[in-house]
C-alpha cells in the first residue's frame, strides 16, 4: 500500500483508481481504512474510492499533538498528492469531524459530505473522562485490564461478536504513544456548532439508532443546523459503526447520494 508525504507525516492510503467521481473515506477513532471494505466493494466500479489511515492509526504515525483541523488539512493534502481537485467526503465519527472541518477550511475541495454516526458538538465531561480512563488503561494497564477494556469498547462501538473478534486484535497492536496523541485530539476537540453555517455543500447524515457514543439527538441537531442538509437516515439497530453492522442499507443510501451530488 502506498504512502503520501503530507504535512510532515507519511499517510498510508489506498486508491481504487478509475475515472469516476472521487469519494474520500475517513475512518473513526481506533479504526483504520479497512473499516470501509464493504463500501469500497460496493462503489468502486462507478467511483474512485480513496481511503486513508488518519494520524495515530493504521500505518499513519505522528510524533506531535494534533487537532481535527490538522486532520482536515491532511485529507486535502492527500487529494493534492493524488492530483484530485474535489471529492465527496465520507466520514465515520471522527472521520466526520475532520470532513466538516475540511468543508469549512477548504470549501472548494469538498463537493459534498456524508456523515456516518458523527457530530459537531464535543462530548460531555463524563464521556471525556471515560475516554481518558480508557486510554490510560490501554497504554498503562495490565494485559488483563486491557482485554477487559477492549471487550467493553467493542460492545459500545460495534455491538457484534464477529466484528469484535476481527477488530480487537487489530486495536491491540496500536502503539501506546500513537493512541495517547489520538486520544488527546478526541477529548480536546473544539465545538464546531457555531461554524456549521459555513458548510455550504450538501450533507447527508446516516446514523444508527443503537449508537451509544453519539446519541441520535445529537445527529438530529447537527442535521437541523446544516444549511444544505439532505436529510438524516436512521439505520434501525445500527451501532456506532453502522456502515459495518448494516452495510447494505448504508451502501444503498451512499450510492444514491453520490450519484445525485456527482451529477450522474
Amino acid at each position: 500500500m502506498p504512502f503520501a508525504h503530507v504535512n510532515g507525516i507519511d499517510i498510508r492510503y489506498e486508491d481504487s483508481g478509475g475515472d469516476g467521481p472521487t469519494v474520500l473515506f475517513s475512518h473513526g477513532f481506533l479504526m483504520d481504512h479497512t473499516m470501509f471494505d464493504p463500501q469500497v466493494a460496493a462503489l468502486s466500479d462507478g467511483f474512485r474510492c480513496v481511503r486513508w489511515d488518519e494520524r495515530g492509526f493504521g500505518g499513519t504515525h505522528t510524533d506531535r499533538p494534533f487537532t481535527y483541523w490538522d486532520s482536515a488539512d491532511d485529507a486535502v493534502g492527500l487529494l493534492d498528492h493524488l492530483g484530485i481537485d474535489q471529492a465527496v467526503f465520507v466520514g465515520m465519527s471522527q472521520g466526520g469531524f475532520l470532513s466538516m472541518r475540511a468543508a469549512i477550511a477548504h470549501p472548494d475541495r469538498v463537493r459534498a459530505i456524508v456523515l456516518l454516526d458523527s457530530s459537531a458538538d464535543p462530548d460531555d465531561d463524563e464521556m471525556n473522562d471515560g475516554n481518558r480512563a480508557m486510554v490510560h488503561v490501554l497504554t498503562a494497564g495490565t494485559p488483563e485490564a486491557r482485554a477487559r477494556v477492549w471487550h467493553v469498547v467493542a460492545g459500545v462501538l460495534l455491538g457484534d461478536d464477529a466484528l469484535s473478534a476481527h477488530w480487537i486484535p487489530r486495536w491491540d497492536t496500536i502503539d501506546d504513544a500513537q493512541l495517547t496523541l489520538a486520544g488527546e485530539c478526541l477529548v480536546g476537540r473544539d465545538d464546531l456548532t457555531p461554524q456549521l453555517g459555513e458548510i455550504a455543500c450538501p450533507v447527508l447524515s446516516i446514523h444508527g439508532t443503537d449508537d451509544q457514543p453519539i446519541a441520535m439527538e445529537r445527529a438530529e441537531a447537527l442535521a437541523a443546523a446544516l444549511p444544505d442538509s439532505r436529510g438524516l437516515l436512521r439505520i434501525e439497530g445500527g451501532s456506532h459503526a453502522a456502515n459495518l453492522t448494516h452495510p447494505s442499507e448504508v451502501n444503498a443510501a451512499l450510492a444514491d447520494f453520490l450519484r445525485v451530488t456527482s451529477g450522474m
